[in-house]
């Protein structure tokens, strides 16, 4: 949740970012009032505790003669303090419920407004010319015998595919390539589960307004992962952790999940919009002050990945009407997708400061023994959704495919995918 501090000190600042977001200023007002509201409950339950615990001591030492008389006093105190305590819970349970509403604050400079008013940082690489009349992927995968939308159909209905052959061995080359170079950079490998509690899910921010989005198993009250992002950020919960020295940073590798509720009649072609899908994504728990620094270090993994893989692509910083609950700032990575004509996300990374380190109670311990959360930040380097940009890419007049050179030692050394 968002710092109640802030809350409570800056409210405008709150504000200011919920009008960045287009979401609802009035949100920050009731959980102002809600937060006073708590705070004045408590105080009264803890001086109506006060009184009891010294009016216990009168009735210890008082004479045999009037005991009974302050029992029954001591009796009625003892129900009004129940009751001051039931206003704290209650009072508390509204404040949780109102300030949860509200998603990060976004961080000073990101675009305000929606989808369509992200920032372009930097565009790379060169645009994809070709002699000859491109297919898309969906096309190149069938002709090549490497991608079986049909089956997948068949088996499991729509937004469902088989990866066959090379099709299956390139994405585990991309995932093998995306884990060697988190390894190099210091991250440890986790394979996380994709099943969750709800109070995993919802410490990470799912269970808002993308809810819709969630696969539940209701026999079970579990939760399908969209991302390893949501085991990631739990992995850590309830715990304090030694950040000063360095942060702790891991590569999730994971099947991942999604509903595409919202996405009726968008991408059906292919794979690029799916309901299932592999994924490596990188998560950091770093000191607070470092987090800035730590989101430009995914970023710059994620486009080293991307030019050795030859692929021209855009940086842009997300508008804050389109990050997620849990993000301050978030950087996508899009592609060139040429029979598409435009960029689609590849990757994102994002900065979520101690949004979720508050509601999973991650903390480490400053200089004067205090805790305090720390900050949680999450990028993807590799899935699925990268063979789209590699196929278009590099396919060939006669349509095969040309292998990127960095994942060939992943494929044994094929160089070209070639029609079965």
């Amino acid at each position: 949740m968002i710092d109640p501090q802030l809350l409570r000190d800056n409210p405008d600042v709150i504000k200011a970012s919920q009008e960045s977001r287009r979401a609802s200023v009035a949100v920050v007002d009731e959980a102002v009032a809600a937060d006073a509201a708590r705070r004045s409950a408590i105080t009264a339950f803890e001086s109506l505790r006060a009184e009891q615990n010294a009016f216990g001591k009168t009735v210890a030492k008082a004479p045999k003669d009037e005991k009974v008389a302050l029992v029954q006093q001591a009796q009625a105190l003892s129900a009004q303090v129940k009751e001051a305590q039931a206003a704290v819970t209650a009072a508390e349970e509204t404040f949780n419920s109102v300030v949860r509403a509200i998603p990060n604050v976004v961080l000073p400079g990101v675009p305000a407004g929606g989808e369509e008013d992200f920032v372009t940082l930097r565009t790379v690489g060169t645009k994809p010319e070709f002699d000859f009349e491109p297919k898309d992927h969906a096309d190149l995968g069938e002709h090549l015998g490497i991608i079986d939308i049909p089956r997948g159909v068949k088996v499991s209905g729509s937004r469902f595919y088989f990866l066959r052959g090379l099709g299956a061995r390139l994405e585990i080359a991309l995932m093998s390539l995306g884990l060697d170079r988190a390894i190099a950079a210091g991250f440890e490998p986790l394979i996380t589960p994709t099943l969750v509690r709800p109070e995993t899910m919802a410490g990470t921010g799912f269970l808002g307004e993308h809810a819709a989005e969630v696969y539940r198993l209701e026999a079970d009250d579990l939760y399908l992962t969209g991302t390893s992002e949501v085991a990631l950020a739990g992995f850590h919960a309830d715990e304090i952790l030694d950040i000063e020295k360095t942060a702790h940073r891991y590569a999730g590798w994971s099947t991942c999940y999604r509903r595409e509720a919202g996405s009726a009649g968008k991408d059906n072609r292919g794979i690029l919009r799916v309901h299932q899908f592999n994924k490596l994504e990188m998560f950091a728990y770093v000191h607070p002050d470092q987090a800035e620094a730590e989101h430009e270090k995914l970023v710059s993994y994620q486009e080293q990945m991307l030019q050795d893989l030859g692929l021209h692509y855009r940086v842009i910083d997300v508008a804050a009407g389109d990050l997620g609950t849990s993000a301050a700032k978030k950087y996508d990575i899009e592609a060139w997708v040429p029979t598409q004509g435009t960029f689609r996300e590849l990757t994102s990374t994002s900065n979520c400061t101690t949004f979720q380190a508050r509601r999973l109670d991650i903390r480490y311990r400053t200089e004067s023994g205090k805790t305090t959360p720390v900050a949680t930040l999450n990028g993807t380097l590799a899935t699925t959704r990268w063979i789209v940009a590699i196929l278009e890419t590099h396919q060939q007049a006669d349509g095969s495919v040309v292998v990127p050179e960095v994942l060939r030692p992943y494929l044994g050394g094929v160089e070209v995918i070639e029609p079965r």
